[in-house]
């Protein structure tokens, strides 16, 4: 597994004051899966400081390789979230994203990409350019969790997102996402018109109202898992990296569900994994382990 995308210290802000901790979206993701047992690498990009020393100590205490070609920033990228009552998170950035013109990528049975990464030049058409070179032998997952003031307008947005939505096995976006790129489309619509595009899987997650999963074999709604909510911070990530795990054991080609209970029990799974990481503070996926004594 390949996981490529921003890292960055997330600066978590609540009313009884501000803490730190490692984040980005692919960065949570690589985490999650290893965390999941799923061998995985990671290219990013980080500086030579305290924040990338820890986002790197983080992800290599949970099995992640991070690639050298990853140490390519003057500094660190980093995050505000304002945390509000409910628990959602509000983001304010300081990112940079580029890569090297060469790197040295580790053979992977399949690569995930997304977030600002996918949108932010000059680092997005390099990511581009590296999935359309691995498609061939690689399965593609890809999950925009759009940040309007960074991917620009809608329009161009949307350009990008389905040019790589059209490479990728497995869509996962937010219904804030959808809305973002499909204004004028109801959540369902939109899920249709990106699975239109080539996709075997589309997730679209509602936060506490569950989520909805389509493919050729049909579409299920999954319903949200109870659970205490102390932050939203890595949900989705989370719910990414459980639904990878799941359809990647399965061993379908091009991960492709065999039916609608499979994938019915596929979005179980991840929304189980969010359940989890939205009831502690911070973007900690669940262990293996932890997930399965649910």
């Amino acid at each position: 597994m390949l996981v490529i995308g921003e890292a960055l210290t997330d600066t978590i802000c609540r009313r009884d004051g501000r803490r730190e901790h490692p984040g980005g979206s692919p960065a949570n993701v690589a985490l999650g899966l290893a965390r999941l047992g799923v061998p995985t690498s990671f290219l990013t990009a980080l500086g030579r400081d305290a924040r990338g020393e820890a986002i790197a100590a983080r992800l290599a205490g949970a099995g992640v390789e991070i690639l050298p070609e990853s140490w390519s920033l003057a500094a660190t990228s980093t995050a505000t979230a304002e945390i509000t009552d409910d628990g959602a998170a509000h983001y304010e950035f300081d990112l940079a994203w580029e890569l090297p013109a060469e790197v040295a990528l580790p053979a992977a049975d399949h690569v995930h990409v997304g977030s600002v990464a996918a949108f932010l030049s000059p680092g997005a058409d390099r990511v581009e350019d590296i999935v359309r070179t691995l498609r061939p032998h690689a399965t593609i997952s890809f999950d925009p969790n759009i940040r309007p003031a960074l991917v620009g307008p809608s329009s161009e947005a949307r350009k990008r997102f389905e040019r790589l939505a059209a490479l990728a096995d497995v869509v996962k976006l937010s219904d804030e996402d959808a809305q973002y790129l499909y204004p004028r489309l109801e959540a369902g619509e939109a899920a249709g018109a990106i699975l239109a595009l080539g996709p075997r899987v589309v997730a679209l997650t509602f936060g506490g109202r569950g989520s909805l999963l389509v493919s050729a074999s049909g579409s299920v709604e999954i319903e949200t898992v109870q659970t205490t909510v102390v932050d939203t911070v890595g949900a989705g990530d989370s719910y990414m990296s459980a639904l990878l795990h799941v359809l990647l054991a399965a061993g379908r080609p091009r991960l492709e569900p065999s039916d609608s209970d499979e994938l019915a029990a596929a979005g179980t799974y991840a929304a189980r994994a969010a359940a989890i990481t939205v009831s502690r503070a911070g973007a900690e996926p669940p262990a293996l382990l932890e997930e399965l004594s649910r």
